[in-house]
């Protein structure tokens, strides 16, 4: 190493020390106290090993997607056990991709096409349904049970319609697995594509496998509220499929048809050999492009980040449960006004852990957060409870979108369809039953916070809050 290296070396490890001990100081001097500060339903948890890691990157200043983002992808496929996943820039992103990718020509007779159905959740988050619509296929809603917060599966028979049902995309509510035993089962029956939303549920499982692998693809988020995070960011998960893999990375590529990583040229040997299209023969293979994509890649940096935090995946993991289970404990009291939810196929809980229904599979969540749906014989009603918590300094949210097709665009679709007079091909959803799950989960369901950045000392004050709103509205009817 030259005189010149071994400063530069030494310079960096300066900043890298000097970064460490500023982080550090201010983790050591930020301290919050509940009730006097904000509680939050979710948040950022990190140390200055992430802020040393996005620092040295960003002194490296690849800054596109380069050797941090292959080293994140390859570190969460080991972790998930799947066949590749790669970054994007969100969960939204992940989504719209996933979708994308099966409207492929290079699937044939498999490949989504404008008015294949799409089987889905009304209860959940928009852009697990947005890109569905946006890519001109139908979903069909099934209802949800309130008590797990995830669909029902019952309905799924109702909904399928052959040759026109293709897909089943569906989310695990706050890390709850849906019963991934029985949508298999449909999906491989009816040879229909099984994408899990696993934004808010990495590292929960199902039948003591990870969710985001029964499936063909899955997709992630790494937000902050996440299970971890990289700012923003997400990533689609290819679990068995090779194939699935190009079509991914294309539509996330500007739709390119070559594979080659940033800063690569010739991965496959023949960049001036291929005929593609009405292409001349030897056009550059780096720019041609087999389907209509976009660019959603994150950064290096952020990758970066993400190595750090995929580390501490299991300790957070554990946190998750560890206060889902505290606050399950300490609201006990407050059982006559909530139902509490319960893990899919589990009939009960106890403070000795769950009971399950005989010769069922066992899930064990890794909680995105703490369901409350109010009992309709309540003496105060689900935003009651919400502008009191707020008042109190404690974060809470409603359980997404609740009944989307109850929300504004979903309704302004259904009336520009029947304003048509419904001459247009077809309605753009179809619904099945009457949601009345998903109805009852929209006006009387709520959550607040598990995730790993709370402190004991902050669930007690959220759990006193909640009881002490319950007594004192009860004495209030008395």
């Amino acid at each position: 190493m030259t005189a010149e290296n071994e400063n530069q070396a030494d310079l960096l490890d300066n900043i890298l020390q000097l970064t460490r001990q500023l982080v550090e100081q201010r983790l050591t001097l930020s301290t919050s106290v509940p009730g006097e500060d904000h509680v939050p339903y979710a948040g950022r948890v990190y140390d200055s090993e992430e802020v040393v890691a996005g620092v040295r990157s960003m002194l490296d200043f690849w800054l596109t997607l380069g050797p941090e983002g292959a080293g994140f992808e390859r570190e969460l496929t080991d972790f998930l056990g799947v066949r590749n996943s790669l970054l994007l820039n969100s969960g939204s992103s992940a989504n719209l991709v996933a979708i994308a990718s099966l409207t492929s020509h290079k699937l044939g007779e498999r490949a989504l096409q404008p008015k294949d159905e799409i089987i889905t959740a009304a209860v959940g988050f928009p852009t697990t349904v947005g890109p569905i619509i946006q890519h001109g296929c139908i979903p069909v809603f099934l209802d949800s049970d309130p008590q797990t917060g995830n669909v029902r599966v019952e309905q799924l028979e109702d909904a399928f319609v052959s040759g026109r049902t293709k897909a089943v995309f569906i989310a695990h509510t706050l890390g709850n697995p849906f019963d991934l035993e029985t949508v298999t089962q449909f999906c491989n029956e009816h040879a229909l594509w099984l994408i899990e939303d696993n934004c808010d549920a990495l590292g929960s499982r199902y039948d003591n496998r990870f969710t985001g692998t029964f499936g063909d693809l899955s997709t992630q988020s790494f937000y902050p509220p996440h299970h971890l995070t990289l700012g923003e960011g997400g990533a689609v998960n290819i679990v068995r499929d090779a194939k699935l893999k190009l079509l991914v990375e294309s539509f996330r590529d500007w739709g390119r048809d070559c594979w080659c990583s940033s800063g690569q040229d010739n991965t496959c040997g023949k960049r001036f050999q291929w005929q593609l299209g009405e292409l001349p023969e030897g056009y550059d293979h780096k720019y041609v492009y087999s389907h209509l994509g976009y660019n959603l890649k994150p950064i290096d940096p952020q990758a970066a980040i993400g190595r750090v935090q995929l580390k501490k995946l299991p300790g957070f993991g554990e946190a998750r449960r560890n206060n889902w289970n505290t606050l399950r404990r300490l609201l006990v009291p407050a059982e006559e006004f909530f139902d509490f939810m319960l893990p899919t196929h589990a009939t009960s809980w106890s403070p000795e852990g769950f009971q399950w229904k005989p010769g069922s599979p066992q899930t064990d969540p890794s909680w995105f957060g703490f369901y409350l749906l109010v009992k309709p014989s309540a003496p105060f009603s689900r935003t009651d409870l919400a502008q009191e918590l707020e008042r109190r300094n404690i974060g809470n949210r409603m359980l997404f979108g609740g009944n989307l097709v109850r929300q504004p665009v979903f309704v302004h679709l259904k009336r520009q369809f029947e304003e048509s007079g419904k001459s247009v091909d077809g309605p753009p959803f179809r619904v099945i039953g009457d949601l009345l799950g998903a109805d009852e989960i929209m006006n009387q369901a709520m959550f607040v916070g598990v995730y790993p950045g709370l402190t004991e000392e902050s669930l007690e004050y959220v759990s006193e809050v909640i009881l002490d709103f319950c007594k004192s509205q009860s004495m209030l009817v008395a």
